[in-house]
């Protein structure tokens, strides 16, 4: 009889168990159930862990990563890990190697512990933001360019930060507004440089600007939009990055603020705050209208380029509200996704808002997407198991206006004493005093 290392089934090995229970030897065994006695004894070394022992697995043992290292040296990685989370393989490798304990796991070895133990960080990827997928047109007011400064120290003035907008096709420069007592320019510098520049040449087809923060979120792999984009986008204005670390692509907008620097700032003094953007507008008009610009031929942009002098999208403040068409906004944002990690609380953050989910959602990475008809965010669990649909915060018109309160202008009153939104309100109000309703411009 053959009694080779034939294959035993689940209930011979419970018999070999019993068997040797019950004081049968090996031998015994062995004649009584017809197998060898190397078998006999093989599983009755494994019936004594319990009825699991029994259980045949094929194939090499499963061993997992870093089986072969030593148990200490896998304890140590365990304990780096926990201690600091943000290590990866290669950082946990390297200051494995500065304590010299010994031979140590490569780099991959290492990455598949960390997974194989839940140790990964959760992957969130990377999405720009959607750009104009042409270049901007050849022609006056097709893409402006926007820059602030950084800041500087004006006898007289104080800090200041100055804001220059310009056509870099015409070599116009739209607006150069300087805001006072800042060490960064915010949303609503911007929002008043970009509505004096509206006002006087109306509205441009496109913008470009750098990644600012005021601009884009630098903190997230699928960004969202800021304000003041949204705000373009609601005008209609199209939005386009340089790239990264790339100030030559503004280079137009980087000179101008290189001219309005020496001829304005460089050796002048000033009577007060007013008196500086009085001498911005002033340069600035003169370099439009009369400088002979060498780019083009030596005439002045306005005589070069006549159809600068307006795009033909005519802005007013009071209509702003009528000019911001939300759809544009639901659209642009309808093509984008976005994945931000919920804390323990089940809460996230979204373009500045809080939005919670409950805690049975806490401590993952979700998927987010717009609904552009019901406006709101369907929210996915990593695991796609949960879906759940929140009310998109941020989304009106009164939300990317800013400071502006239209209801008031007509009849507004500065506030007293001077605060900055009514300082800004009035450089606005300024600026609109010398243009024509929109109904009798031509």
């Amino acid at each position: 009889m053959n009694v080779g290392s034939r294959m035993t089934s689940f209930e011979q090995r419970l018999a070999i168990a019993e068997l040797g229970q019950a004081g049968q030897t090996d031998a015994q065994t062995a004649q009584a159930l017809g197998l060898s006695q190397s078998v006999v004894r093989k599983w009755r070394r494994r019936a004594r862990t319990g009825r699991a022992g029994l259980v045949s697995h094929l194939g090499r043992p499963v061993r997992g990563p870093l089986s072969k290292t030593a148990p200490d040296l896998v304890a140590e990685i365990r304990r780096l890990r926990q201690a600091h989370p943000g290590w990866g393989p290669l950082t946990l490798r390297t200051e494995l190697a500065r304590a010299a304990v010994g031979r140590l796991p490569g780099r991959t070895q290492l990455a598949a512990f960390l997974k194989a133990n839940g140790s990964t960080r959760a992957y969130s990827p990377h999405l720009d933001l959607v750009q104009p997928a042409a270049p901007p047109a050849a022609a006056a007011h097709a893409e402006w360019e926007m820059d602030a400064q950084g800041l500087q120290q004006v006898t007289a003035v104080g800090r200041v930060v100055i804001i220059n907008i310009g056509d870099p096709y015409s070599r116009l420069l739209t607006e150069s507004l300087g805001c006072l007592g800042l060490h960064k320019a915010s949303t609503v510098d911007y929002q008043l440089a970009l509505r004096r520049a509206f006002l006087r040449f109306g509205l441009p087809a496109q913008l470009s600007l750098d990644h600012d923060t005021v601009f884009a979120d630098p903190t997230s792999a699928s960004p969202y939009p800021t304000t003041l984009h949204l705000w373009l986008l609601a005008l209609g204005v199209s939005v386009r990055f340089i790239a990264v670390g790339r100030p030559t692509q503004h280079g137009f907008i980087e000179r101008e603020d290189q001219v309005m620097t020496h001829q304005v700032l460089d050796d002048a003094t000033f009577a007060g705050p007013p008196a500086l953007q009085t001498a911005l507008d002033a340069r600035r008009h003169f370099l439009n209208a009369a400088y002979p610009n060498r780019a083009l031929g030596g005439q002045p942009p306005l005589q070069a380029f006549p159809a600068a002098a307006h795009s033909g999208r005519v802005y007013s403040p009071e209509r702003e509200a009528g000019l911001l068409d939300g759809q544009r906004v639901y659209a642009y944002l309808a093509q984008h996704a976005w994945y931000r990690r919920v804390t323990a609380r089940g809460q996230f953050e979204l373009g500045s808002y809080r939005y919670g989910l409950g805690v049975g959602w806490g401590s993952q990475i979700v998927h987010l997407t717009l609904d552009p008809q019901t406006l709101e965010l369907i929210c996915r669990s990593a695991d796609e198991r949960q879906t759940r649909r929140l009310p998109a915060q941020g989304l009106q018109p009164a939300d990317w206006m800013g400071e502006l309160k239209l209801a008031q202008l007509p009849s507004y009153q500065l506030a007293f004493a001077w605060s900055a939104p009514a300082c800004r309100l009035n450089e606005l109000l300024e600026e609109w005093a010398g243009t024509t309703l929109p109904d009798n411009r031509r």
